[in-house]
């Protein structure tokens, strides 16, 4: 018998993403004038107001309000109607110094002995019902955001969209798990006031949202997948009705609260940790992004069709306490899951310093994973420009998104025999 499953993705502009932009853009400030910066950062955003709190370790001075500012500005909070905006919403700053107690379990002489900043477990994910290997219900959440928010800003065919958006997509699946259809698509876009007038209004962004947004995401994907938009989706745009009061005016929004929509929207598992606000010695954050790129790999490679990773990690300590592989029956290779993990553990090194190096993560590069999911994105080089009045300016050729790499697959055909 089928099934539905469900995946939901938020806007840019949505309280709790504003936060972790911010904690991110912090990061990336950080790096950009000292690699070795231990950082981390939590971010409270509310009617007017935005809080920063966390422990910082860093050669580098920053003004960490102007930050902020210009990130919130960024994502499109610059009208005073919205009660949140860039250039006059207060700023607090509670940042300090990092605590020693953390530091003397991470840093060592030898960078290649340096432990893992927390104890934990983190998982990586991949699937093959997709191109990019994501669960495919997530992937058109955050496709439907994406255009939302391209609109948006074209301010041509949709002209009254404010920032903040969530979207939900129900597919059905067959018994073999595989996608059969859409059976509905969820969306709440923030507006601007219509007037009293709520029936048309309604009416005007259900329209809008059915023939413009949904036909330029349907286009962005292969036949396979633009075969499952049939035409009885059931469609539930702004289902509560008015929707002005939004952004962090409607809620506060804290840094770590999206984890999901983070990383496989349900799918998989999750450690619990979230990402943004953390430098890379968090393995919280590097070792997800690890996990994420040897699951790609397997996959990739044909070990199986679905996998989920797992590895853990004790606070100061550079090993690894283990690593766990769940191909959910749908291995192509004769090994057992428990063999697999063994062989993983033979291709990949895991220690936090190794975990860096390789996926080139002593970069400024995590703004960008802070809306739309950390995984699933498009690697690319760039040349990224950073301006500070205490450090000047500093330009710096990096490379986004890493962990999602398929330069192992050779490997692990290799080790595997495939």
């Amino acid at each position: 018998m089928s099934y539905l499953f469900t995946s939901e993705s938020v806007s840019e502009g949505h309280p709790d993403k504003i936060a972790d932009q911010i904690s991110d853009a912090l990061i990336d400030h950080f790096l950009a004038y000292d690699p070795d910066s231990k950082v981390a950062c939590e971010t409270l955003v509310t009617t007017g107001q935005v809080v920063l709190a966390g422990e910082v370790k860093s050669k580098a001075y920053l003004d960490v309000q102007q930050i902020a500012r210009d990130t919130i500005n960024k994502i499109g909070y610059t009208k005073g109607a919205y009660q949140f905006d860039g250039n006059s919403c207060g700023i607090l700053s509670a940042i300090h110094e990092q605590s020693q107690d953390i530091n003397q379990g991470v840093d060592r002489a030898s960078k290649e002995e340096q432990g893992a900043g927390d104890q934990g477990m983190m998982f990586g994910y991949a699937t093959n019902e997709t191109e990019n290997f994501m669960p495919l219900a997530l992937e058109i959440s955050h496709r439907l955001l994406k255009e939302l928010a391209a609109l948006r800003r074209e301010m041509k065919d949709i002209t009254y969209l404010r920032p903040d958006a969530k979207a939900q997509v129900t597919l059905q699946y067959s018994d073999d798990n595989k996608p059969e259809r859409i059976e509905a698509i969820v969306v709440s876009t923030q507006h601007d006031d219509f007037g009293p007038d709520d029936e048309s209004m309604l009416a005007k962004i259900k329209a809008d949202i059915i023939n413009i947004l949904i036909p330029r995401v349907k286009a962005t994907f292969s036949k396979e997948v633009q075969a499952l938009f049939g035409d009885d989706i059931k469609f539930h745009i702004n289902p509560t009705g008015k929707f002005v009061i939004g952004g962090p005016h409607g809620d506060a929004g804290l840094t770590g609260r999206k984890i999901i929509v983070d990383t496989y929207g349900g799918k998989g598992a999750h450690g619990g940790g979230a990402f943004s606000g953390k430098d890379p010695s968090k393995v919280d954050r590097s070792a997800a992004y690890a996990t994420r790129h040897i699951a790609k790999n397997l996959v990739a490679a044909g070990v199986a069709t679905e996998i989920l990773v797992q590895v853990s990690y004790a606070i100061g300590v550079v090993e690894p306490m283990g690593i766990f592989v769940n191909t959910y029956g749908t291995s192509k290779v004769d090994f057992t899951d428990g063999q697999i993990a063994e062989i993983v553990t033979s291709i990949f090194d895991m220690r936090p310093f190794a975990i860096e190096s390789r996926l080139k993560l002593r970069n400024p590069i995590y703004t960008e994973t802070a809306a739309y999911g950390h995984m699933g994105r498009t690697p690319e080089v760039k040349t990224v420009r950073f301006e500070s009045p205490y450090e000047g300016i500093k330009e710096l050729e990096v490379e986004t998104f890493t962990w999602e790499k398929l330069d192992y697959v050779d490997k692990v055909k290799t080790a595997f025999n495939l």
